[in-house]
């Protein structure tokens, strides 16, 4: 399994705007998963402040079989259209000091 994973903080943290936004991530990635361009993802928020600062509040990890499903998964929402864009934009609009990083299962399963 290959994790893609992002962590940001919001450009508005307030309440309500912080579930809209929670809201707006289950939109938009549950709609990739219905349609088969990721397996499954989780969306977290730091606790009490704990964690470093640079790594931003929130937490999001979206995991892919392999490359090639999580290249479809880009592909799809490159296209910039339809309704993957139109649930793309109250998320990404959200979102500031965005850092991301990709991991996989350890041991690779093709190592035995």
């Amino acid at each position: 399994m290959n994790q893609y994973h992002m962590w940001f903080n919001l450009r508005d943290t307030r309440p309500p705007a912080d579930v809209e936004f929670a809201k707006a991530v289950d939109a938009y990635l549950g709609h990739l998963k219905s349609q088969g361009k990721i397996e499954s993802w989780r969306l977290s928020r730091r606790k009490f402040g704990f964690g470093p600062d640079n790594m931003g509040e929130f937490h999001c990890v979206v995991e892919c079989v392999d490359l090639a499903q999580l290249d479809a998964a880009f592909g799809v929402v490159a296209t910039r259209a339809g309704e993957v864009e139109r649930l793309h934009i109250p998320v990404y609009a959200a979102v500031t000091d965005f850092k991301s990083a990709l991991f996989r299962d350890f041991p690779d399963p093709e190592r035995g």
